[in-house]
């Protein structure tokens, strides 16, 4: 491949810390003047975003491109993430190749389309690298998943197509990370060994002088520096792209109350959830404190419910119903507390679905909370829309959905500029398709005061100060800070520049059983 300076991080795990210290070594290339660009070749996750190419088409990226964008000052673009996959099932998932769907494959077929999406790819890669100066690429997983090195698209298989240096982070906080990062390497070839230029140990707390006599025997085992140990930060929990980030603990950093209450939100954690980043604009707030959470007794005692998106939404209602937070959501709302449903969480407050499209269900009853009807159309709505809400309150958001209002009734919860209605409000229940729209402040905030009003919490203040553009720029500033500070950067220069070094060593792999000696001792 040709191109210029690049690097990829990859990680023993997921959820190791790819994405952030991706987005970090973009924002710290950017302070010295890097014309620098993120990029993922192939992403599996239902948090996704919208990217607006300068042609006007529109597509989906992962939610971590969006993020790394932010970091380069860049537009996110279809091309910083050539291929996503959203797994609607535990066996297939949706394609989506440069930002449009193009079906759905499972582990069975996906060598069927593998060459194709090699190619695009590889000439993705290719074309950045080409209009950039550097570009920092994120692998997948684990790069010593062997079981799928030989359909390999995004970790070794990428490293070795466009010759790109390896920086491997693991994640000291789940334990074992001197064996995961040995284990990864040692489990490789001898040919993607040698594009394995370091380590970096990830989300530390403590003295990392305590780690000094571990990373030196890192070193000696394997030839290869640790280029440094990155700090946990309470700051880092936006922008979260991978699920093991929602593990049913209170959202976000909450701030403490403005007024004497506080504003209790229970988001349901759907089993194929999708862009529960939009809860993530509520815990940004001071006082509101937002859980997720598969309980319905969860939800007796909280102020705002909300149905988040969904990858699946006839299936997640049907588990909706199974678990028993059905019950505990018209409980809620026939108590006159506020529900919210987002996309897919709107579609199912509907009275009827209609879904030939993803579960192929047919008619299926909705929750009845709103007068409408939602059918699924073949060709997905991707969009950056913008309207009014509350009487004349901005909202912007983005759309991603198959599902369709089919009969709309009821007043809509936003006004588009033509006068047009979007989603639904009947009393104390909100639908709307919108994506993000929680990110614009003073609509966020309108929509809390009511929430707090109709749930009777009137001694709960919206602060008039929160800023959540402000909160994702410093979110990418505290990345760019730990890389500055905790990492090896003369290091990470010379592997953009230069690549990995000829001369790293070999580690023996995959030291194979041996039959028992015989014979009588």
């Amino acid at each position: 491949m040709a191109g210029r300076g690049g690097l990829l991080v990859a990680g023993t795990t997921s959820d190791a810390g790819k994405s952030m210290l991706t987005a970090g070594i973009c924002r710290w290339l950017r302070r010295q003047g890097v014309d620098v660009a993120p990029f993922k070749a192939q992403n599996m996750s239902n948090n996704s975003a919208v990217a607006i190419e300068p042609d006007g088409t529109g597509g989906e990226i992962g939610r971590a491109q969006a993020l790394q964008a932010v970091a380069c000052g860049l537009a996110p673009s279809v091309r910083f993430n050539p291929v996503l996959l959203k797994p609607g099932s535990d066996r297939t998932s949706q394609v989506i190749v440069l930002g449009q769907a193009v079906g759905h494959i499972g582990a069975a077929n996906y060598a069927e389309i593998k060459d194709r999406l090699r190619a695009t790819v590889l000439e993705t890669l290719d074309d950045l690298r080409a209009r950039h100066d550097v570009v920092i690429c994120e692998g997948a997983g684990s790069p010593a998943e062997i079981n799928l090195r030989a359909t390999d698209l995004a970790n070794m298989g990428l490293a070795r197509a466009a010759d790109l240096p390896v920086v491997v982070v693991g994640d000291i906080d789940r334990g074992g990370v001197f064996a995961a990062l040995y284990g990864t390497l040692a489990l490789l070839d001898a040919d993607d060994q040698a594009l394995i230029a370091g380590f970096v140990i990830n989300k530390f707390r403590g003295d990392a002088g305590l780690l000094r006599p571990g990373v030196e025997s890192l070193t000696e085992l394997t030839g290869r520096p640790t280029f440094g140990v990155v700090p946990w930060s309470f700051d880092l929990w936006l922008d979260a792209e991978d699920s093991l980030a929602y593990d049913g603990r209170v959202l976000g950093r909450p701030a403490p109350a403005r007024g004497s209450q506080w504003l209790r939100v229970g988001v349901v954690r759907l089993p194929r959830l999708s862009n529960a980043t939009d809860a993530e604009a509520l815990a940004c707030e001071p006082g509101v404190q937002v859980r997720l959470t598969v309980e319905p007794a969860d939800l007796a005692d909280v102020d705002l419910v909300v149905l988040p998106g969904s990858k699946s939404t006839v299936d997640d209602l049907a588990w909706l119903r199974e678990r028993g937070l059905a019950d505990a959501v018209l409980r809620h709302a026939a108590a006159g507390k506020p529900v919210l449903g987002i996309c897919g969480g709107f579609q199912m407050l509907a009275e009827r679905i209609h879904d030939d499209v993803e579960s192929r269900r047919g008619a299926v009853p909705g929750l009845g909370l709103l007068p409408v009807d939602i059918t699924f159309a073949e060709r997905k709505t991707l969009a950056l829309p913008s309207g009014t809400a509350f009487g004349g309150v901005p909202v912007k958001g983005y759309e991603i959905h198959h599902g369709q209002v089919s009969r709309p009734a009821g007043d809509p919860f936003i006004r588009l500029p033509g006068g047009a209605g979007e989603g639904a409000v009947v009393g104390n229940v909100f639908g709307t398709h919108w994506h993000g729209a929680f990110e614009t402040d003073g609509f966020r905030r309108t929509f809390l005061a009511e929430a707090a009003r109709l749930a009777g919490r009137h001694g709960f203040v919206v602060a008039p100060d929160t800023s959540f553009a402000a909160l994702r720029e410093r979110t990418v500033d505290v990345l760019g800070d730990l890389v500055e500070e905790h990492l090896d950067t003369d290091a990470l220069w010379r592997l953009i520049e230069g690549g990995a070094p000829g001369d790293l060593p070999t580690i023996v792999p995959g030291l194979r059983v041996t039959e028992p000696a015989t014979g009588v001792r």
